[in-house]
């Protein structure tokens, strides 16, 4: 089996895939001050709970945005698994070309998800990650990712708008129903819900036609109902509902990704040493 890592700054979620198929899938809270310990024996538990052997994991793989984490899954990796996970990053394949400016400041979220949604939809495409942050891609036909946007999540805007103002209080993320409210509650969720949704409207808008052009350019011209826009991310449900711009809804793209990838890797994998195990083990623990 395989165990998939998709860190997000505010969840880690878990997939097991065996024989290329997505077992089950987990939720957890994202936080640096676990041991690799701890998360070993929270994943321990899950897998008891589904009736999954632990043993059974043969490889492992981290797509992550917070790089302080690498290092207690890495340690957790090889100390539960005997295995040095896969860290998306430079020099792993992916199959896609990057036509950032500079191609290592491309999180590794969203070359996983762009990888995932050309395998599973085809080109060209828009994919909108909606989690701590959100971010929008665009992917050619032939698999070149040429750039995007990245704006501030929902929940970032509703933190900051709770957390700078004197007198306005949390609020659930929900639609109010309408934009001319008549309490305070109401109007926060009116401008954050459907503030985000006219954003999410306008960027995929712009995208489109910035995508037709590029594609025109390269003299593979497209068109814009060609484009695909796929949504990802913990609130993509909500934002899905109240834009006319998405087509399609995959919370799990990410984990796709990652297992697409880990197929592309896997024969380039080496076998390292027991030595080099304990070498690790000792460098993360800070005995080296």
């Amino acid at each position: 089996m395989l165990l998939a890592f998709d860190v997000g700054n505010t969840n880690i979620v878990l997939g097991v895939f065996k024989d290329g198929k997505m077992v089950t899938n987990w939720r957890l809270e994202t936080d640096n001050r676990k041991s690799a310990d701890e998360y070993g024996m929270i994943i321990h538990q899950l897998f008891a709970y589904e009736d999954l052997d632990f043993s059974e994991v043969k490889d492992v793989i981290i797509s992550t945005v917070v790089p302080s984490i690498v290092y207690t899954l890495q340690h957790l990796s090889q100390k539960y698994f005997n295995k040095r996970a896969i860290v998306i990053g430079p020099g792993i394949k992916t199959g896609l070309v990057v036509k950032y400016d500079n191609p290592k400041q491309v999180g590794a979220d969203r070359i996983v998800n762009a990888v995932g949604a050309h395998a599973k939809y085809g080109g060209p495409l828009i994919v909108i990650d909606l989690g701590t942050a959100t971010t929008f891609c665009a992917i050619t036909p032939d698999a070149e990712y040429i750039g995007g946007t990245i704006a501030p999540g929902i929940k970032i805007s509703s933190d900051a708008l709770f957390e700078k103002t004197a007198k306005l209080p949390k609020v659930e993320l929900e639609e109010p129903g309408t934009v001319i409210c008549r309490n305070t509650i109401n109007s926060m969720q009116s401008g954050l819900v459907y503030g985000h949704m006219g954003m999410i409207e306008f960027i995929t808008q712009k995208m489109k036609k910035e995508l037709v052009a590029y594609c025109e350019e390269a003299g593979k011209p497209i068109k814009e109902d060609d484009i695909r826009v796929i949504a990802t991310g913990g609130l993509a449900t909500l934002m899905e509902a109240g834009v006319d711009c998405i087509d399609v809804v995959d919370k799990l793209l990410t984990l796709d990704g990652l297992e697409l990838i880990y197929r592309k890797n896997k024969k380039c994998r080496r076998r390292i040493s027991e030595e080099e195990i304990q070498q690790d083990a000792m460098k993360y623990e800070g005995k080296l």
